[in-house]
């Protein structure tokens, strides 16, 4: 029997696998990593990414050798990654981190169906800011033509998530005269600025306005 690629191994209580669980920590990230190996030597790329029904797509110019080799089907792994909050124990070797990770390993196809790739820049756009996709020029046949989608089946998927205080409560460290816990990360948006050349006129987007009240007050 084949090793089961996408088990959690290390603290296995924390690996779930089914699509719920995926699909939101797909959703919520914003960078994927994907690792491959090219003549032997392991190259590991952050990429934008969107996830379209079953599969996690990525883009890139044509001419990028990252992705010409992706398009080959070669094994590959993407992972994404959320820290929620920093985990402070007593001892040095009890410091962790809250977190969410999706973890899919297989490989990526070149979509070469025009309404996918349309389907694929809409997911790219919405992911960025919700909404976004309404508000703009959809990509034309030239930009299509000149960008290369690629897409990978969520077939061998897992999530790891830690959550929840340090695991020295119960500990003879417990009793240190040092603060314990977990100091919540939270995602926040500045100020909008304005491109150099928008305009005269044009208001904020309503994208933008809602991504805007978002923010922890």
């Amino acid at each position: 029997m084949g090793r089961d690629r996408k088990i959690v191994r290390r603290q296995p209580e924390r690996g779930r696998y089914d699509r719920p669980s995926i699909d939101a920590v797909l959703d919520a990230g914003l960078v994927a990593h994907v690792a491959f190996v090219d003549s032997g030597q392991p190259y590991c790329i952050p990429m934008m990414y969107g996830r379209v029904d079953d599969s996690v797509c990525v883009h890139g110019s044509t001419a990028s050798r990252a992705i010409k080799m992706l398009a080959t089907g070669t094994p590959a792994c993407l992972t994404v990654t959320l820290v929620d909050g920093l985990v402070l124990a007593r001892s040095a070797f009890e410091h962790s981190a809250n977190y969410r990770s999706a973890v899919l390993v297989g490989s990526f196809r070149a979509v070469a169906e025009e309404e996918l790739k349309r389907r694929a820049f809409e997911a790219f756009a919405n992911k960025l800011v919700p909404g976004r996709w309404t508000e703009v020029r959809p990509p034309n046949t030239k930009e299509l033509k000149s960008s290369m989608i690629l897409e990978m089946p969520i077939d061998e998927a897992a999530v790891k998530i830690r959550t929840g205080p340090p695991s020295d409560d119960d500990s003879p460290d417990a009793e240190l005269p040092t603060w314990a816990g977990v100091v919540p990360m939270v995602t926040s948006f500045g100020a909008p600025e304005p491109s150099p050349g928008l305009a005269a006129g044009i208001p904020l987007a309503d994208s933008v306005r809602r991504l805007m009240s978002r923010n922890v007050k």
